[in-house]
């Protein structure tokens, strides 16, 4: 499996600079990185190559997670050039592991006696919080995934620890800027925190300060939730892509105003340096008779059922802060929303408000088999395409 990213490289989290390769035209020297660039591998201290097997991502950092034998978690990004001089734990400290995840403040690391959560701002060599959880043995049940932790889950900033009703037989667990989305064994969807973007689904505005049941959802089993900034969507069980949450970018695959907005004004200035006469452009008002208003939605504060793809279901999502990243069964990676640090993986720094594939892997002949979004990045696990004998 190997990973690749795209978009915001601003602090080298994507493709970190060696100065002892010399500049040349690194790649890991731009801060918009807007084709798929594949990661280096990590090198542990008796110079073995740590494979990667996920991928957490927060705005300026991203943490690497090699779980395979000792494993351990690298960081990448800002203050992390050098494990001696990084803040957080070293991978000998992270080693034996079983799952990260990573804020802008905090890196907290799941093993299979404790959770530690580790001060980014801060050069300790000790966590600044922990707790020991029970080692599940077998026949108790899957262990719970970060930020989710026995009896609760672990928030973005203090107070880390938050309780969470027993009652919800939680599963998985999306955080967003302010704003939680929770997905319990049953398939059912809780959300809570700020709706003033219409991102808890409860079809206003308001805010909740405990978890509320998404009632458009209600009889339909989801199998994973995920969460941007002031969006969230959701994947039914049977490949079904449910969004809802704020539009203003295209994130949620639903038309934009403002990106219909401002492409028009691009075709406008483009057509008015070809042509200065503008009394017959094509672009005038229609006739009366053939007037027809486009629906363009901001907000959309319940969920809507969005075709990623008519030929295939969805089987993995991720969010960013203001763009949306899915992988069908099929092996393709779809991306929309904004895209101005070249996150959509086209090649371009533009956005979207409809799912495009990201055609370099497929032309590569890669298989995508999972993405995770950062803030304004993406990071995508690919595989080699097996190539059927004739």
């Amino acid at each position: 499996m190997r990973w690749f990213g795209f978009g915001f490289n601003a602090f080298g989290q994507i493709c970190v600079h060696d100065p002892n390769k010399g500049a040349g035209t690194d790649v890991a020297k731009e801060v918009k990185v807007i084709g798929p660039a594949e990661l280096t591998g990590h090198v542990d201290r008796s110079g073995c190559c740590l494979k990667t097997s996920r991928i957490k991502a927060s705005w300026s950092r991203r943490a690497s997670l090699h779980l395979v034998g000792d494993g351990g978690v690298c960081l990448a990004g800002f203050q992390a050039v050098t494990s001696d001089e990084s803040c957080g734990p070293s991978v000998v400290e992270s080693r034996g592991c079983k799952d990260a995840c990573i804020s802008e403040l905090y890196l907290t690391i799941a093993f299979s006696d404790r959770i530690e959560s580790w001060d980014l701002q801060k050069k300790e060599k000790t966590p600044s919080w922990s707790m020991e959880i029970k080692t599940q043995s077998q026949g108790t049940g899957p262990l719970l995934n970060l930020p989710l932790v026995p009896g609760g889950y672990i928030a973005t900033k203090p107070p880390l620890y938050r309780p969470l009703s027993p009652d919800l037989r939680a599963k998985s667990l999306a955080l967003g800027a302010e704003h939680a989305v929770l997905l319990c064994a049953t398939g059912a969807v809780y959300t809570w925190g700020l709706g003033s973007h219409g991102q808890l689904g409860h079809g206003g505005l308001t805010s909740e300060e405990e978890p509320r049941a998404v009632e458009a959802l209600w009889g339909m089993s989801m199998s994973c939730v995920a969460t941007g900034g002031w969006h969230s969507v959701c994947i039914s069980d049977g490949g079904d892509l449910y969004v809802w949450g704020w539009n203003e970018s295209g994130q949620l695959g639903l038309p934009s105003r403002g990106l219909r907005k401002a492409t028009l004004q691009q075709s406008s200035q483009q057509a008015g340096a070809l042509c200065q006469d503008t009394s017959s452009s094509p672009g005038e008002e229609p006739q009366e008779g053939e007037k027809h208003e486009e629906v363009f939605i901001s907000i959309q504060a319940f969920p809507a059922l969005l075709d990623v793809t008519p030929s295939c279901e969805v089987s993995t999502v991720s969010c960013g802060s203001r763009h949306t990243a899915a992988v069908t069964t099929t092996g393709d990676l779809y991306t929309w929303g904004w895209g101005e640090y070249g996150q959509l993986g086209h090649q371009a720094l533009i956005s979207s408000d409809e799912p495009q594939r990201v055609e370099f892997f497929r032309e590569q002949q890669m298989r995508v088999i999972d993405v995770v979004c950062g803030t304004w990045n993406t990071f995508a696990a690919v595989v080699k395409e097996e190539v059927a004998c004739p």
